[in-house]
């Protein structure tokens, strides 16, 4: 999401910094490309008025103009004003007696089923037990699909099949949660258009029944400028608390952050980043502002690495790097941990600099050669792996057959890692102040 923002953005503050001096015109240029670069990311053109507006009234001051750097001031102004249209970041109130009610809204196929899984296991990790509600009786699979996510993450989940009433399955539901001790209750509602009066009666009264704590709309991050309409209905209706956006990690033009929380007032409260059940991160604008001004995310990918970086295996790892023996299989085992992280070029994206370095490679380029590099250790015996030396022609070309590449491939990895071993050899031998490198960040 915002790739193209963000490479847009880039170029239009490359210009200024060629300039040196920036005259009142030359910001003019650049806040006109600038609103264009917005509003092509679906941002909705009264948010991209006022933002540029702001961002004019302080860029064309003096302390821009008389500046040692006017460029790096005036990217300072766009973030700062960034930060102030995306809001302050925001948990879910979960303050006051359990059990807490969360109740998800949205347009159909927003993908509110997922995300009360999602939410259900990420509340788990904070030691809340949830039980899911199947309050969608309108779409049969709905039921089905959240009864087998609660299965797989080992989550109770409520449901009366798709013939009772939503406010009727909701009343039960409460009063399980109230019998069984549960500390949050998330409603699966089901989807609908914002102009659907009779659907919107509906989640009103579930609204007035069960109290909820949180009313989140969840929307897709390809909305669009739609994102506007549906998130104002929704507000007007329900009286929203919050906001998530799922599908962020596709192609998404991502106006919609900007656009929803700008017109709502309501934060946003999580983004789902993946298809996977933990792929759902909390909100933090100053990280996103940073990411779509090319600054990267480093806090984002400390954080994400310590969540999914065994610890024991790190340590491991370090202790064979000191002694210089790292062979195949661990260059393996390092591989599939930081496939654990996520997509390679979203860890990419989030290395300050390393946007503009990727942007002209495709999206699966990174993540196909890691699976090639896996195919080819995995047709490796054993003993090939602990001495890659042993691979001779015969055995280089029986590798190839069992990957599916070709000989000149394998031996491109066999080259790389050899590079690689001699590196770490180095920082194994510079002392234990050096040893650890991005391991030690891992920790």
């Amino acid at each position: 999401m915002f790739e193209n923002l963000q490479n847009k953005l880039s170029a239009v503050f490359d210009k200024l910094a060629a300039r040196g001096k920036l005259t009142e015109q030359d910001v003019d240029v650049a806040l006109r490309e600038v609103r264009l670069a917005l509003l092509e990311a679906d941002v909705n053109y009264k948010v991209v008025k006022d933002l540029v507006g702001r961002v004019r009234e302080r860029a064309v001051g003096a302390e821009v103009m008389r500046s040692l750097t006017p460029a790096q001031q005036v990217v300072k102004i766009v973030h700062e004003e960034l930060l102030r249209t995306l809001g302050e970041p925001s948990k879910l109130d979960l303050s006051g007696s359990a059990p807490h009610v969360v109740m998800l809204v949205g347009l159909q196929g927003s993908g509110k089923t997922t995300l009360s899984a999602k939410l259900a296991l990420a509340l788990r990790k904070s030691n809340r037990r949830s039980l899911l509600v199947a309050a969608d009786t309108y779409r049969p699979a709905a039921v089905t699909q959240l009864e087998i996510l609660g299965k797989q993450l080992d989550i109770p989940v409520f449901s009366e099949g798709t013939k009772v009433p939503p406010p009727e399955i909701v009343r039960h539901a409460l009063q399980r949660s109230r019998e069984g001790a549960y500390d949050v209750v998330i409603l699966d509602t089901a989807g609908r258009l914002q102009i659907s009066d009779d659907m919107m009666a509906e989640l009103e009264a579930i609204k007035a029944l069960a109290k909820p704590q949180e009313v989140l709309l969840v929307a897709d991050a390809m909305t669009g400028q739609e994102a506007v309409n549906v998130a104002r209905g929704f507000h007007e209706r329900v009286g929203l608390t919050g906001l998530v956006l799922t599908k962020v990690d596709g192609d998404a033009r991502g106006g919609a952050a900007i656009s929803m929380r700008e017109v709502t007032g309501v934060p946003i409260k999580y983004l789902g980043v993946g298809e996977k059940l933990d792929a759902l991160e909390p909100f933090h604008p100053d990280r996103l502002a940073t990411r779509i001004l090319g600054m990267g995310d480093m806090l984002g990918l400390i954080e994400r690495a310590g969540e999914t970086v065994d610890r024991a295996e790190a340590e491991r790892m370090s202790r064979k790097l000191v002694k210089g023996d790292f062979n195949l299989d661990d260059f393996l085992k390092q591989l599939q941990q930081i496939k654990k992280m996520g997509p390679i070029g979203q860890l990419l994206d989030m290395i300050p600099g390393m946007g503009r370095v990727t942007k002209d490679i495709a999206p699966d380029v990174t993540d196909k050669h890691i699976y090639r590099i896996e195919a080819i250790i995995n047709s490796m015996t054993r003993d090939e792996r602990y001495e890659p030396r042993i691979l001779n022609g015969s055995r280089k070309r029986r590798v190839a057959r069992g990957s599916g590449t070709s000989v000149q491939e394998v031996n491109e990895l066999l080259g790389e890692f050899r590079q690689m071993q001699r590196l770490m050899k180095q920082l194994g031998s510079g002392g234990r102040g050096s040893r650890g490198g991005l391991m030690d960040m891992f920790r």
